[in-house]
């Protein structure tokens, strides 16, 4: 007989709200958050689902990219992170969370909105792990503006460069070398269903991820590959202090959940191991919404 998992109510499971105001300059350092995100660094703990498996994570160094990096990696796979250069410190963390479960780490620091970079990511994770079978495209850009006159073009190109272009790219550039089997997943938000009227830009391309998701799964389910989307709702990561949300709203954020809590990173984790591994064999073209309880997304 073994021991009954220990049962944990979810609404006190993690911190809640109200939270230390806590101003960071944008992209935002995991290691600066308070409370402290939970990636799944301790909490996290693999079976082998994806054994042999060959990963690579855009926005892996912090949030909801860390934890999947790191779930991936204790579920056997190798994993390449693409993340800026301003976050090699958060970076460094998880290659040594990889490399400690005696998997092969890459490390791959640059601008996703250069397009030679964004496609050469690609090239350099196939050549480091001989092969690539499951693609997160994850990073984004989040940067609240309470009017739309203050929606400057640099932004809105800086949005959607990182946010669309660079998906298009990176995924453009890996499906020659995807095997049937292999899976992309793509990170949409629960803005692209209930839009909050300070990131119009942002939710404009929540909402875009979903759409091309959607079409890009029905083109290559003829090649055996799958592509779904996560749309999260509000999850505690560096984005909301770094600029993505105002500072009195990171005090309060999560709060207007039926758990009356944000997400943490680890609790996403789960679905992207399931939708990366055999067990979704069935599973494309699908949206899945982590939102709390909200009911939004669908």
């Amino acid at each position: 007989m073994t021991e009954q998992t220990r049962l944990q109510d979810p609404r006190s499971l993690y911190p809640r709200p109200p939270f230390p105001a806590q101003p960071q300059p944008a992209p935002g350092e995991a290691r600066r958050l308070n409370p402290p995100a939970d990636h799944g660094e301790t909490s996290y703990v693999g079976s082998g689902k994806l054994t042999g498996r060959k990963a690579l994570i855009t926005g892996g160094d912090s949030g909801i990219g860390r934890a999947a990096a790191i779930a991936f990696a204790r579920e056997g796979a190798d994993v390449a992170i693409a993340y800026l250069p301003d976050e090699e410190a958060d970076a460094s963390e998880v290659i040594a969370l990889i490399e400690a479960e005696g998997r092969n780490a890459l490390a791959l620091a640059g601008n996703l909105r250069q397009e030679n970079w964004a496609r050469d990511i690609v090239g350099r994770t196939v050549a480091a792990f001989g092969g690539l079978d499951i693609l997160v495209v994850n990073a984004a850009r989040q940067q609240f503006r309470e009017d739309i006159a203050e929606l400057s073009s640099e932004d809105f190109d800086k949005t959607v460069k990182t946010n669309l272009y660079a998906m298009h790219w990176i995924i453009q550039t890996a499906v020659p070398h995807l095997p049937p089997g292999a899976s992309i997943i793509t990170t949409s938000s629960v803005q692209a269903y209930d839009s909050s009227a300070i990131l119009l830009d942002y939710a404009m391309t929540k909402a875009g991820i979903v759409a091309y998701t959607k079409a890009l799964a029905a083109q290559l389910i003829d090649k055996g590959i799958r592509a779904n989307v996560v749309a999260p709702g509000p999850f505690w990561t560096a984005l909301q202090p770094s600029g993505g949300q105002p500072s009195e709203a990171v005090t309060r954020f999560g709060s207007q959940t039926p758990f009356g809590r944000p997400g943490q990173p680890v609790e996403l984790a789960p679905v992207y191991v399931l939708l990366a591994g055999p067990e979704a064999s069935y599973i494309t073209g699908e949206v899945y919404g982590v939102t709390g309880g909200s009911g939004t997304v669908g």
